[in-house]
């Protein structure tokens, strides 16, 4: 139900940790909203630029679609945050840190149209691991942030016509190494559909 809050991942993020009351053990964390993923493109008047840039963007011309793309993930790199956004994600890291001198973070994304009936948008989106440090935190949320303009994600929204209100969340979860191997098994191979 919170998909349009704070994406999908994000929002089974904060089913596990509900769940965690039940004993599942889930690392604490953190999301900003889609809404200020929002007011952050608008503030800086970005929402504007990269409406204008896309609306004269041929996705199927490569090179210009790399050009576009790396644009407008540049423009949202060098934004600032806005005052209150950068103030409320310094307070929860504060938080998340506790009275330790640091922590290291995994800073995920969580798109509001993760995975619809008819297109899955997941795995599009960047997620960092092992992030330390406050300023770390930020630097990686903006590259989130921009990872909804990679080029891939321009282009899939675009034939899928599904560019109109797509946002990113951030979600900021203690991280910590794996002490052995985790993976994914397929029942299916993922190239020719034999078993």
């Amino acid at each position: 139900t919170d998909v349009d809050i704070v994406g999908g991942k994000n929002g089974f993020f904060g089913e596990l940790l509900a769940a965690s009351e039940a004993g599942i053990r889930v690392p604490d964390g953190f999301a900003t909203t889609a809404e200020a993923f929002r007011v952050f493109l608008k503030e800086g008047g970005l929402d504007k630029r990269i409406e204008d840039r896309l609306s004269k963007l041929d996705v199927d011309d490569v090179k210009e679609l790399a050009k576009a793309g790396a644009e407008i993930r540049e423009w949202i790199e060098k934004a600032p945050f806005p005052a209150q956004l950068e103030k409320e994600i310094r307070e929860h890291y504060e938080w998340l840190k506790g009275d330790q001198k640091e922590i290291s973070v995994a800073v995920r994304s969580s798109a509001t149209a993760e995975d619809l009936p008819d297109a899955s948008f997941a795995g599009q989106q960047g997620t960092y691991l092992n992030v330390v440090g406050l300023e770390q935190v930020f630097a990686r949320m903006k590259e989130v942030f921009a990872s909804l303009y990679n080029d891939r994600a321009i282009s899939y929204r675009v034939h899928k016509a599904s560019n109109a209100d797509v946002a990113l969340s951030a979600g900021v979860q203690e991280w910590f190494a794996p002490i052995s191997a985790a993976g994914v098994c397929l029942r299916l191979d993922t190239e020719d559909g034999f078993g």
